[in-house]
């Protein structure tokens, strides 16, 4: 699809794919064509890095934080917010995104000075977990990290409970679904996890980006919407600065931008990065609802 985008329809640049794996397939070929290509969604590293010399692609930039960035502040908000002293990992050994925020939580958990007392895996469509929750219980964990999927979160969660785990769970952004509150219940109430956007957010543009809409669609955006948006708005600055339809000028006009204002907060670029510096929302399950809880700076 990306190479029909690219070849025959003769776009200037593609916003998405969301997910890493599309994100990552999707981008070898805007590289290769030298085409921009902006994911909304993808925190993979592999998006926007060359998969032969591990250098910044040139043309594929993302609209939010990255794997490594999320892990980092999930680590130092269990130890300076949570104040907890260790912490137990569960994750699916089978998918890139989890593992690797596994290995990076672990190590900045333990970099930050905390412990970690159990560092369990699943594989994909399991649904016993009660022999790893069970190594976990008896580690007496603060704090139960799991970078899992929401669709794996509430089974995970309810177990846990009745393996008589009392740890606050923390999660990544992988959790933004509401499905996860309906299916989890109880179980989840307290948790935290990382998200991209919150409506807390007090910028004049977030403020009127979810009035309009609310106003448009009779229901409140979510992040993938948010970050779709400042996507669109990030190549249509670009796109003004560089005064053409040019896909090289274009380019180049992203690659010289260093601040953007979007409805996610504010964007830094790192020269010849496209990935961006910017804040972490942590939200918490709080009365079978999801309530913001902080905004990590980078």
């Amino acid at each position: 699809v990306a190479q029909q985008l690219i070849v025959r329809d003769k776009v200037v640049a593609m916003v998405g794919p969301n997910s890493s794996a599309c994100a990552f397939a999707a981008g070898e070929i805007a590289e290769s064509l030298k085409c921009v290509m902006v994911s909304p969604w993808s925190t993979s590293t592999r998006t926007t890095r060359d998969s032969s010399s591990g250098a910044s692609k040139r043309h594929v930039f993302r609209a939010c934080y990255t794997d490594p960035f999320q892990a980092h502040v999930l680590a130092k908000f269990a130890l300076d917010t949570l104040g907890a002293k260790s912490a137990a990992v569960l994750y699916d050994k089978t998918s890139e995104e989890p593992s690797a925020q596994a290995a990076l939580f672990r190590e900045s958990f333990t970099a930050g000075g905390g412990k970690i007392a159990a560092f369990e895996t699943y594989k994909a469509g399991d649904r016993d977990f009660t022999a790893q929750l069970a190594a976990i219980r008896d580690a007496g964990p603060d704090v139960l990290f799991l970078p899992a999927y929401f669709t794996d979160v509430p089974q995970i969660a309810k177990q846990a409970r009745r393996t008589g785990i009392k740890a606050t769970l923390l999660g990544s952004d992988a959790w933004n679904a509401r499905d996860i509150i309906r299916a989890g219940g109880p179980d989840l109430e307290g948790s935290y996890f990382a998200n991209h956007f919150s409506m807390h957010a007090a910028t004049p543009e977030a403020r009127r980006f979810v009035a309009d809409y609310n106003a448009k669609f009779g229901q409140p955006p979510d992040d993938v919407a948010a970050l779709t948006y400042d996507a669109c708005g990030l190549i249509a600055e670009a796109l003004e600065k560089s005064g053409k339809s040019d896909r090289g000028a274009l380019r180049e006009a992203l690659t010289r931008m260093r601040e953007f204002k979007g409805v996610t907060g504010t964007f830094r670029f790192v020269p010849g990065s496209g990935d961006p510096l910017k804040s972490v929302e942590i939200l918490r399950i709080k009365d079978g609802d999801f309530a913001w809880a902080a905004e990590v700076q980078p």
